[in-house]
């Protein structure tokens, strides 16, 4: 087990490493790496973070319904794909995850509901999506962020009764999904 996760691992930073050369592209964003131990398992997500001032204006521009329009997948992030990686296999929102590497990509509505797609497709610049690849689709949960984010957010979490909670915040709001480790 251990070697396959470090298998896992490996191939994971090689993927990330090689993102901006794949994708061709000049990222507008700055990027982040988040990790957290959940259970024993560890998970990883590799993210572009978005703010909500225009990079060439300085203007405040609206996320959701405008920059993030509803009714179509959004990257979940700027510049390349969101990459989500589980050393352990996981139940997101109680659809089954195996271990490995995905892609996320979001599908927020006008009525508030929301989507988190967990795709097979990886490595791919962030605008590129193929439905076919798509693994599952869980939904969010969305509420008040408990402070404004002029910057797109995403955290792991720990849960307070075992398991743990996957955050996606950016301006006055927040989506979650709950997720846990399969023994």
């Amino acid at each position: 087990m251990r070697t396959f996760t470090s298998t896992l691992m490996l191939i994971a930073i090689a993927l990330v490493g090689a993102m901006p050369l794949a994708a061709q592209q000049k990222r507008l964003s700055p990027h982040e790496t988040i990790s957290n131990r959940i259970d024993g398992n560890r998970i990883t997500i590799v993210y572009g973070r978005p703010y909500s001032k225009d990079p060439k204006s300085g203007e405040i521009r609206k996320i959701w319904g405008s920059l993030v329009p509803y009714g179509k997948v959004w990257r979940a992030g700027a510049d390349e794909a969101t990459l989500f990686i589980t050393q352990k296999p996981i139940l997101l929102g109680g659809a089954p995850i195996a271990a490995g590497a995905y892609t996320l990509f979001m599908l927020p509505q006008a009525d508030g509901s929301a989507k988190l797609i967990v795709n097979r497709q990886v490595g791919q610049w962030g605008t590129q999506y193929d439905e076919k690849q798509d693994f599952v689709r869980v939904e969010l949960k969305k509420q008040a962020a408990e402070a404004p984010a002029e910057q797109f957010t995403m955290a792991v979490e720990k849960g307070a009764n075992g398991g743990g909670m996957l955050r996606l915040i950016w301006e006055e709001t927040q989506y979650t999904v709950t997720f846990t480790v399969e023994k």
